[in-house]
């Protein structure tokens, strides 16, 4: 099991006439924690496309426990459970500034062979580092 943590400042923009966090801001945050969870193994988007692999996201999903607020610094708990094999599921946590879990939700991506269009292995890089959490 792979785990990371970062944070995000809700931007006033984000939020909604309650001053709640809007629901379909959750998806940038799951974003903003995969991309950086990526990041802190030494692995960028960037990088992964560069190899000819994009990774489509295929389910997205969400449950509200609490809102977020304007101006909150959220900590958002990003877990791979399982080693990918052609999909890869990411799990999140958002935690408020009161260390209250607010928000659960997780997303399954697919890794795709950006020439073929079809579904494929991860890329080499990312099994070699992501190996020594999945013995």
């Amino acid at each position: 099991m792979y785990r990371s943590e970062t944070t995000v400042r809700v931007r006033y923009g984000e939020t909604d006439q309650m001053g709640y966090v809007y629901y379909g801001c959750y998806a940038m945050y799951y974003e903003v924690a995969r991309v950086e969870s990526l990041r802190q193994l030494g692995l960028t988007y960037k990088s992964i496309e560069a190899q000819g692999i994009i990774m489509p996201v295929l389910e997205n999903k969400s449950k509200y426990i609490a809102p977020a607020r304007y101006d909150e610094l959220l900590r958002i708990v990003c877990v791979i459970r399982e080693k990918p094999g052609i999909r890869i599921k990411f799990d999140y946590e958002i935690f408020n500034e009161e260390n209250k879990l607010i928000h659960i939700g997780e997303t399954l991506l697919v890794f795709v062979d950006k020439q073929s269009s079809k579904p494929c292995k991860p890329p080499e890089t990312m099994e070699s580092v992501l190996q020594p959490f999945f013995k």
